[in-house]
């Protein structure tokens, strides 16, 4: 009868994938891809170890599973082993066996789980594990990624706080269940988890623009490059520190050469340096992908403005701005000419304000330009530049 009972579970555990958009599962291979220990947060239940394991299958990599919180610090941190002269030849710190078995493998998964739950001086242990791949005297090789799941302390069974430097170590990813997905999980068909397909002729580039992103965000804003957070809660988070914008950084890189989408990218920054500053690298980032002023005004009719508002309001203060700075009639018909496509192609609310702006700029010798009759009825920018022109 057991024998039954088998086959019946067997059939119940063949289940299929299929190729499906999902962020967070994008997120979570993209940050693997990228060697970087990753903590997923999800109340109890929500499917995390679940995840990893079709995760591990996925990328045909084995899974080691430890269960952080019933771990003593010295299965981390090494047992020591006295040898025969201990004088002179020190005292090795023995790694554990799942240790071993990982680094004799050469590649694989190791999941820590219910990190949450363990104590302080196991997540002290902990350090060297996730930063520098250390067990003991045993360095893992490079083949090894990392991923946590922790429960929210509320929901943690005698929970503790992540402390600050263990925080500070991992991508945070939100984990959330989608009702579709688990119906059809149920059903026997999970989406499928790929590695982001990395671009060679991109890689360099990419290097550069997430150099250059990052770089500039934190010389305008050098306030973000390092904050610990008030609250002991928020510092079991993300917050931005140069270990963390170094993990920003290369995450960015890997999205640019993989063509990422960008809600992806936002899980993955904002888990790493915290929302605020890594809603600001994303604003860094549109800015560098906007068009050049100067190439605009050298030819307007070939000009492609960007679709989001906000992008495209930047863009054309962007123009006035330049042709205040270097005021001269052709610049200044160029940006009335940006302007008409402007309207042509958006919302007419956007050409308001820079409308305004350019034809205060008009010198007295400057005749008034036939595109501002093509404005004035959408925003009214005849009425404003008549008295100039009078």
């Amino acid at each position: 009868m057991l024998d039954v009972a088998a086959d019946l579970l067997a059939l119940l555990h063949e289940t299929t994938t299929e190729p499906r958009a999902d962020d967070q599962l994008a997120a979570l291979t993209l940050a693997v891809s990228a060697d970087l220990p990753v903590l997923l947060w999800g109340e109890p239940g929500i499917g995390k170890t679940a995840a990893l394991n079709r995760l591990a299958e996925a990328l045909d990599l084995p899974l080691t599973t430890v269960i952080a919180s019933v771990h003593e610090p010295s299965d981390f941190a090494g047992l020591p082993v006295v040898g025969d002269d201990p004088a002179e030849q020190g005292v090795p710190m023995a790694p554990p066996d799942w240790a071993v078995r990982l680094a004799r493998t050469g590649r694989g998964l190791l999941f820590l789980d219910e990190l949450s739950t363990a104590p302080p001086a196991v997540q002290a242990a902990l350090l060297r594990v996730v930063l520098e791949r250390r067990v003991g005297a045993l360095r893992l090789p490079p083949g090894i990624r990392i991923v946590a799941a922790a429960n929210p302390r509320s929901s943690a069974a005698d929970g503790w706080e992540l402390s600050p430097p263990l925080a500070n170590r991992f991508v945070h990813l939100q984990w959330t269940h989608d009702h579709d997905v688990v119906v059809r999980g149920l059903g026997g068909t999970w989406p499928k988890a790929t590695l982001p397909r990395l671009d060679p002729d991109r890689l360099p580039g990419a290097v550069t623009f997430a150099r250059r992103t990052v770089c500039g965000l934190l010389t305008a804003r050098p306030g973000l490059v390092h904050r610990l957070p008030a609250t002991e809660a928020r510092r079991g988070g993300p917050w931005p520190s140069p270990r963390s914008w170094e993990m920003a950084l290369r995450l960015v890189a890997f999205a640019t050469a993989a063509d990422t989408s960008r809600d992806v990218l936002s899980l993955l920054v904002r888990g790493t340096v915290g929302d605020g500053p890594g809603l600001e690298l994303l604003a860094a980032m549109d800015r560098m992908d906007l068009p050049d002023p100067e190439t605009l005004l050298a030819d307007p009719q070939a000009a492609v403005l960007p679709e989001r508002g906000d992008l495209r309001q930047t863009v054309l203060d962007g123009v006035v701005e330049a042709v205040r700075r270097q005021p001269e009639r052709s610049r200044w018909d160029a940006a009335w000419s940006l302007l008409v496509r402007a309207l042509e192609t958006g919302a007419p609310d956007l050409v308001v304000v820079p409308a305004a702006t350019l034809a205060a700029l008009r010198r007295d010798d400057w005749p008034v330009p036939s595109a501002i009759d093509r404005l004035s009825g959408a925003v009214a920018v005849a009425r404003r530049a008549e008295p100039v022109a009078s």
